[in-house]
């Protein structure tokens, strides 16, 4: 495979070009996605619209659509498609913010928080069920297939993260796939799917593939250097939730592995849950930034984002081509 390679950009990046390439197919999707969430059980259209109308970016549903326009693709079917991805997607957040005992997703109270574990949990188990109703209406096996492992892979590395949590020994490598288990699979599928539907060589389905894995690993990358570099009202929701909740994402790795014995006792005692005040968030913030440790996890995922930029340099160049590209620039340098 020949790869023109395009650099990341220095300059603050958007999604605008992704929200303008996808806005009409979009408009489908949310028709889709309004449609599937009802019921006759009048809370689980409530407590699923909490989640699907809060604000999110609905990034891995563009990614569907995005793919279809790159590689010309004139039908429809990516409509429904899209929107089993996002309600995978959402299923996940949902059954997510349960398992963490979150109280904010993207700036306001969690579900869980409103509705109640057991309310959560269910609805999530509805949205994913409403994703396989999508997945077989659209006929693809194919597509069955690459959506349905994505969900497996999902949940598989949801559990790896849960086995790592407060786990000193977490290796790089560990974090690396546990990311690309329980973010960068679905940011595949999304992408991937599109080329199906569009009967594309196998050589253009790999390049989105690939382009949705790395992207995705890029965008988990900054997720979690945010936790140590942001104020909770630009994220969407508390900074330190990753620190208190004891997971082992990259920069305390590298905090970790870089630190004086004195620092090492501190992260020993933070990460086993002793040291979760905001005073000692201040300092885990200081250890992270004094040893590099975010601008390190930010340097990482412009590795993977030029991975994937490089990974549909394959295509000619097109508007569609851009906003994807653009939309790799924007994963790096987002501050939510």
């Amino acid at each position: 495979m020949s790869a023109e390679v395009i650099p990341l950009p220095n300059q603050r990046a958007t999604l605008d070009p992704m929200l303008a390439l996808t806005a009409s197919g979009m408009n489908a999707v949310n028709s889709v996605i309004l449609e599937r969430m009802q019921s006759e059980i009048p809370l689980i259209p409530r407590l699923a619209g909490h989640l699907i109308s809060g604000g999110g970016k609905r990034l891995r549903p563009m990614l569907t659509l995005a793919g279809a326009e790159l590689v010309g693709y004139q039908g429809t079917r990516h409509h429904k498609l899209a929107a089993a991805v996002e309600f995978i997607h959402t299923a996940t957040l949902l059954h997510d913010d349960v398992v963490d005992g979150s109280e904010l997703r993207r700036g306001k109270a969690a579900a869980n928080i409103i509705f109640g574990n057991p309310a959560t949990v269910l609805v999530g188990d509805f949205l994913f069920s409403r994703a396989f109703e999508l997945m077989t209406e659209d006929g693809s096996l194919k597509v069955l297939k690459i959506l349905s492992h994505a969900s497996a892979v999902i949940a598989e590395g949801e559990v790896a993260q849960l086995g790592a949590q407060r786990q000193l020994e977490t290796s790089e490598e560990r974090y690396l796939h546990i990311i690309g288990a329980k973010t960068a699979a679905l940011f595949a599928a999304a992408s991937q799917i599109s080329a199906v539907v569009a009967e594309c060589g196998e050589e253009q389905e790999r390049a989105l593939e690939d382009y949705g894995r790395n992207l995705g690993v890029a965008f988990q990358l900054v997720d979690d250097a945010i936790d140590y570099d942001s104020q909770a009202a630009e994220m969407g929701k508390d900074q330190g939730d990753d620190f208190r909740e004891g997971k082992m994402t990259l920069p305390v790795i590298l905090a970790y592995a870089r630190g004086s014995e004195e620092e090492r006792k501190f992260w020993k005692a933070a990460i086993q849950g002793h040291r979760t005040s905001d005073e000692d968030l201040g300092h885990a913030i200081e250890l992270v930034r004094r040893h590099n440790a975010v601008d390190d996890t930010r340097e990482r995922a412009r590795h993977f984002a030029q991975r994937a930029i490089d990974a549909i340099s394959i295509f000619p160049s097109s508007k569609a081509r851009q906003a994807m590209t653009e939309a790799a620039h924007f994963a790096v340098a987002r501050g939510y």
